[in-house]
């Protein structure tokens, strides 16, 4: 008996039911976007392409495209000495900042809570019973305290993590600083361009990638209302990097620099994969390494970045960004699935950026990310450590 032929995306599409459409809709899926986007794995499929010619051609289609070059020494921002004229004058002026209410803290917590066995990590206990939500909501209530002012905390969920953390949230009595926003939803393909379905028979969704949080937190109206009273900052950090904390010395380079964006980035290490500051036509940008062009040696950087940002707040309300999204291969029930995400790195593409190297060890360190259990047992004494010298935890 023949097999019976699959149907072009845009009937699957038709197929869904007009609730589960109008729930991703919500979220920002676009239909005529995603058959866009899928139409290259549909060619690939009616070419008669093999898996191995298409994934070749989806790591093209990712990949940047002309010349690019390591960053030099002079890219990047040095911290001053503790103590000295400038680094007291910078705190000075973050101090200000925080104390005038002109800083706002952006986190992500949102993605599909799969590398953790599939809990949400927000309520995870990093020690002691206290989870990574529980700190972030200490750092806010900390500086509202010293500031006079309150920090507000916005994070960045999706559908999988949002209800919990906004029960969490209720239960903490947080709900007065701590807000939470969503950011978007896509559906799985199959590589030849079908919608996936799983083992139970459904369509599955997942969450869009951290770039997601732009036009989610402009959609949330919680940016053009801190802009409108005033709001000059925002710090963008992921949840689970518990270094990367508010610090006036930063705030206040940050201001100083006269740049919309600032970059945290830290010394490479043997195992770093990820994004790298690189020049590309005349500007230095993050890239992760699946986007860099085939001939760039990614060694020959030796920076990395820790996705931890400052951002002018209006230029995050108002920048035009033209996203690339990229083409991300997962394993789902031992199938591969393709999904488009986009990366919050492209904001330096989108505007000229400052680069500021940070410590990545001892106390001081801002570069502490956990993202399986076994890497949070190795950090969690030295997640307490910093914690506890910049009395976030006691």
């Amino acid at each position: 008996m023949a097999t019976p032929s699959i149907p072009p995306l845009v009937h699957e599409l038709d197929g869904l039911s007009e609730a589960h459409l109008l729930a991703l809709r919500h979220q920002g899926f676009d239909p005529a976007w995603f058959l866009s986007m899928a139409a290259p794995l549909r060619e690939a499929e009616k070419n008669g392409l093999d898996a191995a010619s298409e994934r070749h051609r989806r790591q093209v289609r990712n990949r940047l495209t002309g010349p690019a070059s390591a960053p030099t020494p002079a890219d990047m921002l040095e911290l001053p000495a503790v103590g000295s004229e400038s680094y007291n004058a910078l705190v000075h002026r973050g101090l200000e900042a925080l104390q005038n209410g002109e800083v706002a803290l952006c986190v992500m917590s949102g993605g599909m809570a799969t590398r953790m066995g599939g809990i949400v990590k927000a309520l995870e206990p990093v020690y002691d019973a206290r989870t990574f939500l529980a700190h972030r909501l200490a750092e806010s209530r900390l500086w509202s305290e010293r500031s006079g002012r309150t920090l507000p905390l916005w994070l960045m969920t999706s559908e999988t993590t949002r209800k919990v953390i906004d029960a969490a949230l209720v239960l903490d009595g947080a709900t007065a600083f701590a807000t939470c926003f969503d950011q978007g939803l896509g559906l799985r393909l199959t590589p030849s361009g079908h919608l996936f379905i799983d083992a139970a028979g459904k369509h599955q969704t997942y969450a869009t990638g951290h770039g997601d949080l732009v036009d989610a937190l402009r959609k949330s109206g919680l940016l053009a209302t801190f802009v409108g009273n005033g709001g000059k900052v925002v710090m963008l950090a992921n949840l689970d990097n518990l270094g990367a904390t508010i610090d006036p010395l930063l705030v206040g380079l940050f201001l100083s620099c006269e740049q919309r964006c600032m970059v945290e980035v830290v010394e490479k290490e043997d195992g770093d994969r990820g994004g790298i500051p690189v020049r590309v036509n005349g500007k230095v940008q993050v890239l992760e390494e699946f986007r860099l062009p085939s001939d760039f040696d990614p060694s020959s950087v030796r920076v990395f970045n820790t996705n931890t940002f400052h951002v002018d707040a209006r230029t995050l309300l108002e920048l035009p960004i033209d996203w690339h999204w990229c083409e991300v291969e997962k394993k789902v029930q031992d199938a591969t699935v393709i999904q488009f995400e986009r990366l919050l790195q492209e904001l330096t593409a989108a505007t000229p950026s400052a680069y500021v190297r940070v410590p990545r060890t001892t106390e001081a360190s801002r570069f502490l990310p956990v993202k399986d259990f076994a890497e949070l047992e190795r950090r969690k004494e030295a997640i307490r450590a910093v914690l506890e010298h910049r009395g976030i935890a006691k």
